[in-house]
Order: structure tokens, then C-alpha cells, then sequence
């Protein structure tokens, strides 16, 4: 069984942006994995033994006798016996392979993790203010580094689920769950929200990017720093009309007066790969179609429509994709 897993796993590993329980990437996704092919084993054992027991009903059913009666009456004892005992194994399993989810780690990086119809926030915390960083919909990690997530939700619940790294967890409001997990490889792991939280459910997926320590450390330093200023007439076009809109009571552009906590942080947007939760790849024409009418690109999300020029909307779009 061990085998066939590692097979798989191997077979999954090297797909970029992989989400599968097959290929467990760190120790709380392993334990998860090993409890999967567990109950696999265990149910499929179950099955045959089921189905030997219904050939022999079938063949001997055409002669009854007291005889028979009372090993038919043995069988269902050992049966219902059997059945209760399984239960118990599995519950066991299943408590011991999921207890050390949420178990604290030694000098863990605290991540917190924000749930809204339909974005994720994410914040660094650290014990210099100046060090906290806020982004949105991807989560940088370093490999081999326990990493605690704080999970809660504005609105409504929803649940984290990065299948690759560790097992689900839900968001739910006023209240603060928590998870830990490892990655072991640097690679790039979707997630998703595993709870129907309302009309874009299907679209609100994260990534969860592992690299070396020095790598992220960069990117931390990197996302530290304030928005880069423009580098042509038609970006700094795009800044003045973005700040003096409404979008700067919503979203965050820190270097501008953009001060917004209603979105999500824009300061270095166009360095996440996707935009949207997940729906679209980060690129000047996608941000120029997400900005321009939002609500066909994902009916029923928060963020209105701003009513411009085709001459703003480019100058907007120019801007905000080289925010890196």
C-alpha cells in the first residue's frame, strides 16, 4: 500500500499548481495520505469479505436447516462484532492522524488568514509592526519552516483546504481556528475554499508557493517595500485617476493616498499570479477586463463598477501591472 501511494505521489509532484491528496508535500499532508489508503485498504478488505460471505448465503440459501439456521445466526454476530470493532480501529486512525493538524510548533511563522466573499487576506505577522505585511489570494512560504495559520472569516463560513500540505479547516465569524503544516518541497499548491460560502464558491482558490528560505525572505522584502512610482506619463495618468476614484476608499496602495481595507492590497498586484481569487492570470488585459465590468467576470462580488474612459481604463491598467 505504502508503495503504491509513493508512486502516485511521485507521479503527481511535478505538476505545477497540483492539488491532489495524492502527493503529500509536507508531514501533516503525509499523515492525511497514510489515513486515505488506510481506509482504502481496510474498506476494500471489508468489500470481499462481504462478497464471500453473500456467494456463500446464495449457494447454501436452497437448503435450510436448524443447523444452518444457528451458523447463519454465528455469522451475523461475528458480524455485527466486526463491524463495531472496524468503526472503532477507524475512529483511532482518524483521531490520530488528524490531531496534530492544529498541534503548536516550535517558533512557527504566524500567518492570518482572512476569509471574504470571495478573497482571502493574508497577513505576516511579526513582532516589529514595520515587518507586518498584508497581501491577498497567495501565500508565500519557506520550505522546511513551521508555518501556523489563523484562520477566521468576515461574512459568512468558509474553509481552508490546501489538499498537498495539510487537511481542511473551516473559517467560521467571531471565531479563531487554527492550523499548522510544513512544506517539505518548494513547488506551487492550490487551494480552495471547501465550504459553499454563496454564489462564487467555485471561484475563490488560493496558491501556496514554497521556496527556499533566502527566496522568500527576498519576497518578503520585496512586498515590505512601498509601490513603485510610475515610469511613463500614461502610468502616472493611471495613479492620479486611480487615487482620486473610488477605488482608493477600498483598496491599499501604500506610497499613495489609496488607504482602502475593504479590498484587497493592490501595492504589489501584479507580482501575484493570478487575480480574482484564482480566476484570471495576472496580466494587463485581464486587470483592464476585471476593472472595467467585474461583475461578468464574477456576478455578485463586492467590488462596483467605475465608470471611465478607454483612455483611463488603459492608463489605469498600465499602471497596476507594473506593480510588482
Amino acid at each position: 500500500m505504502r508503495a503504491l501511494a509513493t508512486s502516485l505521489a511521485l507521479l503527481c509532484a511535478g505538476c505545477t499548481g497540483s492539488q491532489t491528496v495524492l502527493a503529500p508535500m509536507g508531514p501533516q499532508a503525509a499523515q492525511l495520505n497514510w489515513l486515505l489508503w488506510s481506509f482504502i485498504l481496510i474498506c476494500g478488505i471489508i468489500w470481499l469479505l462481504v462478497m464471500f460471505v453473500l456467494v456463500l448465503a446464495l449457494r447454501y440459501a436452497a437448503v435450510p436447516s436448524q443447523r444452518g439456521e444457528r451458523r447463519a445466526a454465528v455469522i451475523v454476530g461475528v458480524s455485527v462484532a466486526a463491524s463495531a470493532l472496524v468503526i472503532i480501529v477507524l475512529t483511532v486512525m482518524s483521531y490520530a492522524a488528524t490531531r496534530g493538524l492544529s498541534v503548536a510548533a516550535d517558533d512557527p511563522l504566524v500567518i492570518r488568514l482572512r476569509g471574504y466573499q470571495w478573497w482571502w487576506e493574508v497577513t505576516y505577522t511579526d513582532r516589529r509592526p514595520d515587518r507586518m505585511l498584508v497581501t491577498a489570494n497567495e501565500i508565500h512560504v519557506p520550505v522546511g519552516h513551521p508555518i501556523n495559520i489563523e484562520l477566521s472569516a468576515a461574512d459568512v463560513i468558509h474553509s481552508f483546504w490546501v489538499p498537498n500540505l495539510v487537511g481542511k479547516q473551516d473559517l467560521i465569524p467571531g471565531r479563531r481556528n487554527d492550523l499548522t503544516f510544513t512544506a517539505s518541497r518548494p513547488g506551487v499548491y492550490r487551494g480552495q475554499c471547501a465550504e459553499f460560502c454563496g454564489l462564487q464558491h467555485a471561484h475563490m482558490a488560493l496558491l501556496v508557493i514554497a521556496e527556499e528560505p533566502a527566496a522568500f525572505e527576498a519576497w518578503r522584502d520585496a512586498q515590505l517595500q512601498v509601490a513603485r512610482p510610475p515610469e511613463t506619463i500614461e502610468q502616472e495618468a493611471g495613479r492620479t485617476f486611480f487615487v482620486s476614484q473610488p477605488c482608493a476608499a477600498c483598496h491599499t496602495v501604500r506610497g499613495t493616498n489609496a488607504a482602502g481595507t475593504l479590498g484587497p492590497d493592490l501595492t504589489h498586484v501584479a507580482s501575484r499570479r493570478t487575480i480574482a481569487a484564482g480566476l484570471l492570470e495576472t496580466t494587463r488585459g485581464s486587470l483592464a477586463a476585471w476593472i472595467a465590468d467585474p461583475q461578468t467576470i464574477k456576478p455578485g462580488n463586492n467590488m462596483p463598477m467605475v465608470t471611465m474612459t478607454p483612455e483611463q481604463l488603459r492608463a489605469v491598467s498600465a499602471w497596476l501591472v507594473d506593480l510588482q
